[in-house]
């Protein structure tokens, strides 16, 4: 008998049974170092230190085992992806293997002649991360003075000819500023602006009572980005990530649990998406000890809830089972304890009163606008210097 929360691995594939699809991208967590402190962090509670992360040449192999596989995006993130004094030649190993780079950054520690590096190694576009359009309001959500570094490093990609992205975590303390912080993505000269609401797992759940909107706010934020989508049609591309508990629909868990994309984190592991390391009992494969070919085809983390096999009632039975795949498995465990749960963000969830009630309810903390959300107690320490 299986523990609550916990299920026995779905189907691997059979021998001479069809592969699953081809992953396409690929999100590379280089470090969990980084010098902010933003209380949404996509990073885990507990942190990969710097000394287990992959090697240069692990990372070499690792990108070139994704292209065979049919990665042809990968995201280079963190925490902070300029910590690895490498990232140069991982960037030249991805770029040699056919697969197109984003560098995900916070900005700081981007000078110009290490973007010229990582231009000449291949780099092909640069998403920077902003907090607040206020220098102050940034620099509070962040953790420590970084707005004026970020708008140096936006200058420097500018001028730099590659495309330009600014991606904004959208929360209660920023969201009322959605129209400044559009303005400045265009002052800065982004091609792309992605406006995405908080996710809650890790470190943005512990600190969810602060960060968790009213619908009132929502509702204003949605009329703002439909009026300047109409304004900046066919000049800046305007990206909205709806928020998860709001409109009674689960999203597609990663396009499909196992289905278009993989994350292997800084030392190796290798997950079907970012957060999916809390599910109990997953046995998350790691790159330094399997082929990434047989983590994906068979590997029971990456099969468990692969396709709609897995699926209990109301998704087995639902019309859209195959459009959102029951929703996310990280959200299901952390709202209910269940990952096989239909995902209460669902109005069709049995569960789904969890998340309804929470949004119901006036929100907690600091009024909304600017306030001083709680930051995660400890980071990953920091690389010493000149080290990989």
């Amino acid at each position: 008998m299986t523990a609550p929360g916990e299920h026995p691995p779905g189907p691997a594939a059979s021998p001479g049974a069809p592969l699953p699809p081809r992953p396409w991208a690929l999100l590379a967590e280089l470090t969990h170092g980084c010098p902010l402190h933003c209380p949404y962090c996509s990073n885990p509670l507990e942190l990969t230190r710097r000394s287990a992360e992959l090697t240069t040449e692990q990372w070499v192999d690792a990108l070139r085992q994704a292209a065979g596989l049919g990665v042809v995006s990968a995201h280079l993130s963190g925490g902070e992806p300029l910590l690895r004094s490498d990232l140069a030649e991982i960037v030249a190993a991805a770029d040699g293997a056919g697969i197109h780079t984003q560098l995900v950054t916070s900005g700081v520690g981007l000078g110009r002649d290490r973007l010229g590096r990582l231009a000449d190694a291949g780099l092909r576009s640069v998403q920077l991360s902003v907090q607040h359009a206020d220098p102050g309001a940034n620099d509070r959500i962040a953790g420590r003075r970084s707005f004026a570094a970020k708008e140096r490093a936006a200058a420097l990609v500018r001028d730099s000819g590659l495309p330009l992205g600014l991606n904004v975590v959208l929360h209660r303390h920023n969201l009322d500023a959605l129209d400044e912080l559009i303005d400045l993505a265009t002052a800065w000269g982004a091609d792309r602006i992605e406006l995405a609401n908080t996710q809650f797992y890790g470190w943005a759940l512990r600190n969810r009572a602060e960060l968790l909107p009213s619908r009132e706010q929502l509702a204003r934020a949605e009329r703002t980005v439909r009026r300047r989508r109409a304004e900046l049609a066919g000049r800046t591309e305007l990206v909205w990530v709806v928020p998860d508990y709001f409109d009674g629909k689960a999203k597609p868990c990663m396009g499909g649990w196992g289905a278009v994309s993989l994350t292997i984190t800084p030392d190796g592991t290798t997950l079907p998406c970012p957060a999916a390391a809390v599910l109990p009992g997953l046995d998350a494969p790691n790159v330094r000890d399997r082929p990434l070919a047989w983590i994906w085809d068979h590997s029971p983390a990456f099969t468990r809830y692969r396709g709609t096999e897995w699926m209990r009632e109301p998704c087995r039975g639902c019309a859209l089972r195959e459009q959102d795949f029951g929703g996310c498995r990280c959200q299901a465990f952390a709202l209910t304890g269940d990952a096989a749960a239909t995902d209460p963000a669902c109005r069709l969830s049995p569960d789904h009163a969890l998340v309804r009630d929470l949004v119901a309810a006036p929100p907690e903390g600091a009024p909304a606008g600017l306030g001083r959300p709680r930051k995660p107690a400890r980071r990953a320490p920091a690389a010493p210097k000149g080290a990989r």
